[in-house]
């Protein structure tokens, strides 16, 4: 039997190096976006996203996956420290290559900002690991009509992220929206 693939480090926030989450966070703030519900793919052992959403009073949900054990480790320590926030944040260990579709709600926004970056073919071989394409058709299948799917273009894989991202706007039922400092923003038509 085959092992998941993981990463094995924790991210500190460094804005200078990945500035995706603070800029996401601004990015709904400048926006006034309130009580929706978030998929964020990576949350750095910072875990910005779900700590400014539950502090700023924006009433944002967020549900962050992460791969590295270092992060869910220091999750874990935040949701003992402050059980308020984890009513509003949850971050779970996994590999978003391996989620179920069942297991997932409705969201209204989906980050991708680390897309293509940890895949590969050993993972299809090892576990039947998806592609990053199926992973993006799957999170626009649990993106409500009208919901948004954010990418990093700052992304150290965005080159491959960019050709996936073209075949899926082709294929799917979506619109460029805009673009926010290191951000490329998308909206499931209704």
């Amino acid at each position: 039997m085959s092992k998941m693939f993981y990463y094995t480090d924790a991210w500190p926030l460094i804005v200078d190096m990945c500035p995706c989450d603070v800029h996401f966070t601004e990015y709904l703030e400048a926006r006034n976006i309130r009580n929706k519900s978030i998929f964020h793919f990576g949350t750095g052992s910072h875990h910005h996203v779900g700590i400014r959403c539950h502090e700023n009073g924006s009433n944002n949900a967020v549900l962050g996956i992460t791969a590295s054990i270092e992060e869910a480790q220091s999750y874990s320590k935040l949701a003992i420290e402050n059980p308020r926030l984890s009513r509003s944040y949850k971050a779970f260990f996994g590999d978003i290559y391996m989620l179920e579709p069942r297991l997932l709600p409705e969201f209204d926004m989906v980050t991708l900002f680390h897309l293509c970056e940890f895949w590969g073919p050993e993972m299809v071989e090892a576990y039947g690991a998806m592609s990053d394409l199926e992973v993006l058709n799957l999170l626009t299948d649990r993106t409500r009509p009208g919901g948004l799917i954010l990418f990093y273009v700052k992304s150290m894989a965005f080159d491959r992220a960019r050709e996936v991202i073209a075949v899926w706007a082709k294929a799917r039922p979506v619109e460029r929206v805009e673009e926010y400092k290191t951000l490329l923003v998308y909206r499931k038509k209704a």
